[in-house]
């Protein structure tokens, strides 16, 4: 594969929108180089970085030139063009279930407990520790508690059925998020056995923020 032709993902290693792609990435072997930015720094406001992407905002898929960006959108993409292992189910109906529970997490949780909302939390709204904390465990609870009954409803070892899907490139992310931030999961036990399952497979754990090149030393 040409320099000019592979892949290069642009996240950052305890990104949650980065790790959802990272696993979609492995889970149909294509490979991949990474350019990493440090959020935390600011790395993604860098003039090059935003001439990638005006956003600021991690992941974005260089692919030959062409820029994708939006998670959502970059795994629509990978799952139209290499659709084999496939990560949505053949029934639309399902496809449409499996979607919905991607969206509770990329929609609903994700979004109001990212970098820049929890800096504006911090700084502009003068919020405490414990007020983060609070803030981030409300819309996980929220998100989770209608995660688990859809989980009990499809989840046959998965999240969705008795395969991986595009649930879990979106559920795996969010729990390693609510495990950092010790979130009590104690309330979601489906929910945590198909996550358990799913990080068993090897495509997630390569894809595990540990175990990226720009990772925290341990």
């Amino acid at each position: 594969m040409s320099t000019r032709n592979r892949m290069i993902l642009h996240g950052y290693w305890r990104s949650t929108t980065s790790y959802r792609v990272r696993i979609a990435l492995n889970v149909k072997g294509i490979a991949f180089q990474q350019h990493t930015h440090d959020l935390r720094t600011g790395a993604q406001h860098d003039e090059g970085y935003l001439a990638l992407n005006p956003q600021g905002l991690v992941p974005t898929l260089d692919i030959g030139g062409t820029i994708l960006t939006q998670s959502p959108a970059i795994l629509e993409w990978l799952e139209a063009t290499y659709p084999d292992p496939p990560l949505l189910p053949d029934a639309a109906v399902d496809a449409a279930i499996v979607r919905a529970m991607a969206a509770t997490i990329g929609c609903d949780i994700h979004p109001v407990n990212n970098l820049r909302i929890l800096e504006t939390l911090r700084t502009t709204l003068k919020a405490t520790p414990d007020d983060v904390t609070h803030w981030i465990g409300r819309w996980i609870h929220e998100g989770f508690a209608a995660l688990e009954s859809m989980i009990a409803r499809h989840g046959r070892g998965f999240a969705f059925g008795p395969t991986l899907t595009l649930a879990d490139c979106y559920l795996v992310p969010q729990v390693y998020s609510a495990e950092r931030f010790k979130v009590d999961l104690s309330p979601y036990p489906r929910l945590l056995a198909a996550a358990e399952r799913a990080r068993e497979h090897p495509a997630f754990v390569a894809a595990h923020p540990d175990r990226q090149p720009d990772s925290d030393p341990a």
